[in-house]
């Protein structure tokens, strides 16, 4: 009789809120949709595919458009089926079976999931009291147990805070292992290290097409790095990973670059009003919320109501995410970010 092996017999499927929701507030998505314009371009691309012949196995046009707006060489860029295949691969092929990885944590918990599908040990090392990463420990600790690479996003998801670029620096060049920098918010920060990617011998970072830039529904991720590094991973990728309709679409959106800084600038705007608003309720709530100074494109809130907050905005139609003593609020439109708050009052009033 077959048997599932150790290593995934107990996983459970990822579990998302699903349904119809009057407000999604959840996922980090971008609550601003492609205008008219964009959309017409995108239709005549896909009514010229070859639906009948493989993609670009190396996704020349996407990765030269993202070039072009980030200001890099697109030499340099890898693209992906989201950044999630990315992480995978970069796991399971730069690393060998039983080697260690280190994280932080709180961070995106897909980073542990990925070591434990390939075989890696993981190394976690618990934030500071105010969530900032103690990059002294982290250094200490990748050298003592002489690991194969380090994982963090900056800025950080949950928490929302940015790790200085001088900090960041210091890790990669005290490190003779693999860095694996996951910039997937850096379009809402500007301490960006794509420019600089080919000074070091041991960098990755990574970009995604799902926050900024609006288009979480096509899956398209990037790492950037120097040549020798971009080259094995195009070695190592799946020859046909991104498919041409993705890949058109990424090229259009990305080609757009007025359009892409104007809605950045948006989802700033909103994700500080939110986050002005949220911090003047918790001024009248103290015990109730604490809110974590951040710079991406939501809110991280500590609360030990976490959990009835929650299901209380779930039972209004509003979703948000649910992380134990803290919930994540994504920036949303004016209307979206004026009725949360106006659920999250009438909550407190409940109390």
């Amino acid at each position: 009789m077959y048997k599932l092996n150790e290593k995934i017999c107990n996983l459970e499927p990822y579990d998302p809120i699903t349904g119809q929701m009057k407000i999604r507030l959840d996922a980090n998505e971008s609550f601003v949709n492609l205008p008219e314009d964009i959309m017409a371009e995108i239709h005549s691309a896909i009514d010229n595919i070859s639906f009948n012949r493989y993609p670009d196995p190396n996704a020349s046009a996407v990765c030269k458009a993202f070039a072009d707006y980030y200001g890099i060489s697109a030499e340099n860029v890898t693209a992906g089926n989201g950044s999630d295949e990315l992480i995978s691969i970069i796991m399971t092929a730069f690393l060998m079976k039983g080697q260690t990885l280190v994280t932080v944590a709180p961070d995106f918990s897909m980073y542990r999931f990925y070591t434990s599908i390939s075989e890696l040990n993981c190394e976690t090392i618990e934030k500071n009291s105010d969530l900032t990463i103690d990059v002294d420990k982290l250094i200490e600790t990748a050298k003592k147990e002489n690991v194969g690479a380090v994982i963090f996003s900056n800025p950080c998801n949950p928490t929302s805070k940015g790790l200085d670029t001088d900090d960041v620096v210091r890790i990669i060049t005290s490190l003779n292992c693999l860095v694996v920098l996951d910039e997937a918010y850096m379009d809402f920060w500007n301490k960006s290290l794509l420019g600089e990617v080919c000074k070091y011998d041991n960098l990755i970072i990574l970009r995604t097409a799902s926050k900024a830039v609006g288009a979480a529904a096509i899956r398209l991720g990037f790492a950037v790095a120097n040549k020798t590094i971009t080259k094995a991973l195009k070695a190592v990728k799946s020859p046909y990973n991104v498919n041409t309709v993705t890949q058109e679409i990424g090229r259009i959106i990305f080609s757009h670059k007025e359009y892409l800084t104007k809605t950045k600038n948006y989802i700033v705007t909103q994700r500080e009003s939110l986050y002005n608003s949220v911090a003047e309720l918790a001024q009248h709530y103290p015990q109730y919320f604490a809110v974590v100074d951040g710079c991406s494109n939501f809110v991280f809130v500590k609360s030990p109501v976490s959990k009835e907050l929650f299901d209380y905005l779930l039972s209004q139609g509003t979703a948000i995410r649910y992380m134990g003593d803290y919930v994540r609020i994504t920036a949303g439109t004016d209307d979206e970010n004026k009725t949360v708050l106006s659920q999250i009052n009438d909550f407190c009033n409940k109390l």
